[in-house]
């Protein structure tokens, strides 16, 4: 990547500002620090959590170093404008929504999306129409939509006021398709949304996928906290669209984001945006090299089968005859945390390492191989892993009611064995990765409901309002 701007102008900014030794007359109340309890660590980040003073800018009306900030944040990305996220990628799908569509418009959503598309779309008060993922027999999730259950949503519900796309998933599947099914939504002039989350690193090099902003994307919105060096619920917000205008987009995010956003989180995604810019090809080459080591010396490891993904930061390790949550118990005995577990895996992260960047794979992999051994000293399982049929859903379907029709309806609490063609009137969320199993005013079917009794089995953990410790849900009476 062509390095336009070394700058990192909220950091310069602040650094700056703390030099100077100024007396606190204003908000927030610790007062730098000095009131402040917390250990020395927590106080010394404090003297950079300040507020909206002069030459500190404004996050909601930018004019000074953040916009500048900005300004380089969309250079590095290739937007046409980009914005700053304190409230994480939940708040940008928020707003991406609110500026698309109104209630009882139509919004054509791929099934498989986060929890806070479901969230944004019962706010708006938008109707849905759920487009299924395939099954991917190699990693065992659900993936991308097919072009070919786009295109069919697309023609029928021609009104629909925006496609929302997750790219990539949760476990770093990407689509190949995806270009085509957003040249395909401009040439129907609807917007595609893109839930990257997880992507944030893809415009770091050409080694990794490609960002779904490169492939004409309208809106993209990154979680700059999950592969990139900056702090948590710090995220991006990228617009490059000739359908939706940006500043409408920001008249949302100007209501949904706080009026008193973090400077310490506005200076680690001014440093995360630098990370980006300054990542060279060398870099992603020595991280691929470091992966491919280390991937050759988990394999050796007896009963360890480790997959890799299209996302060269994400690896799933499982080990035949005990579910992910069994090896993620074994493996946190040894201080060593994945990201997720689910049914058949566990989900590692690896960090976006710099040449001259150290980790510690070798020991890492010495308390794997503990972990291992450890796990064949249990019981195994009694189940088989999550298969495709769990999964088969039909590929486009329109839930029966609206989330506000589902507010004045009348409910009742049932076994969740007895509720198959009943209507869900609440979200069951297995968390991590935060898509909903269950959402308001689907009908629920066998394949959800096989799914749910496997995970529940396997030990997963579940969001949303149900009583599955009762193994009751609820639903339309």
């Amino acid at each position: 990547m062509f390095v336009l701007d070394k700058k990192k102008p909220i950091i310069e900014g602040l650094e700056r500002f703390r030099k100077q030794q100024n007396i606190s007359f204003h908000v927030p109340g610790h007062k730098h620090g000095e009131l402040s309890h917390l250990p020395q660590a927590f106080k010394d980040v404090m003297r950079y959590d300040v507020t909206e003073l002069t030459d500190l800018d404004d996050l909601h009306y930018p004019e000074g170093m953040i916009l500048e900030a900005e300004n380089l944040l969309a250079d590095t990305y290739g937007a046409k404008k980009s914005f700053f996220l304190v409230g994480g990628s939940t708040v940008g799908n928020l707003a991406m929504i609110y500026a698309t569509c109104h209630k009882g418009d139509t919004i054509i959503v791929q099934r498989n999306a986060h929890k806070s598309i479901f969230h944004a779309i019962e706010l708006v008060g938008a109707k849905p129409i759920f487009v299924s993922p395939i099954w991917d027999d190699r990693t065992l999730t659900a993936t991308h939509v097919t072009f070919h259950d786009l295109k069919e949503a697309i023609d029928n519900y021609s009104e629909a006021k925006a496609v929302v796309l997750t790219y990539p998933t949760y476990y770093g599947v990407t689509s190949n398709e995806i270009q085509q099914q957003i040249v395909y939504c401009h040439e129907k002039r609807i917007p595609v949304l893109v839930d990257e989350a997880h992507g944030a690193h893809f415009s770091a090099c050409h080694l990794f996928q490609p960002s779904a902003l490169s492939f004409g994307a309208d809106v993209v919105v990154q979680s700059a906290h999950k592969t990139l060096p900056a702090m948590t619920m710090a995220s991006f917000m990228h617009v490059k669209s000739e359908l939706i205008d940006a500043d409408k987009i920001h008249h949302y995010l100007r209501m949904l984001q706080s009026s008193s956003p973090s400077y310490v989180l506005l200076a680690s995604l001014d440093d995360a945006r630098y990370y980006v810019q300054t990542y060279m090809e060398s870099d992603g080459a020595y991280i691929i090299e470091k992966k491919k080591q280390w991937v050759e010396a988990l394999r050796s490891i007896g009963s360890l089968e480790v997959i890799e993904v299209d996302d060269p930061l994400k690896l799933l390790l499982r080990v035949d005859g005990y579910s992910g949550f069994q090896l993620q118990e074994a493996l946190e005995a040894q201080h060593v945390y994945g990201e997720l577990a689910d049914a058949n895996q566990v989900l590692l992260m690896l960090p976006l390492l710099k040449q001259g960047h150290t980790y510690p794979f070798a020991e890492i992999r010495v308390r794997i191989k503990e972990a291992i051994t450890t796990l064949l000293g249990t019981a195994k399982i009694n189940s088989k892993t999550v298969s495709q049929t769990a999964y088969h859903f039909v590929p486009i379907t329109e839930p029966t009611f609206t989330f506000s029709e589902i507010a004045s309806l009348e409910k009742e609490w049932l076994p969740y064995m007895r509720t198959i063609g009943r209507i869900s009137t609440n979200m069951i969320i297995p968390y991590p990765p935060g898509i909903p199993l269950l959402v308001p005013g689907e009908k629920i079917t066998v394949a959800k409901l096989s799914q749910l009794e496997e995970l529940l089995a396997a030990g997963a953990t579940f969001q949303g309002n149900h009583r599955l410790a009762e193994k009751m849900i609820q639903v339309i009476k």
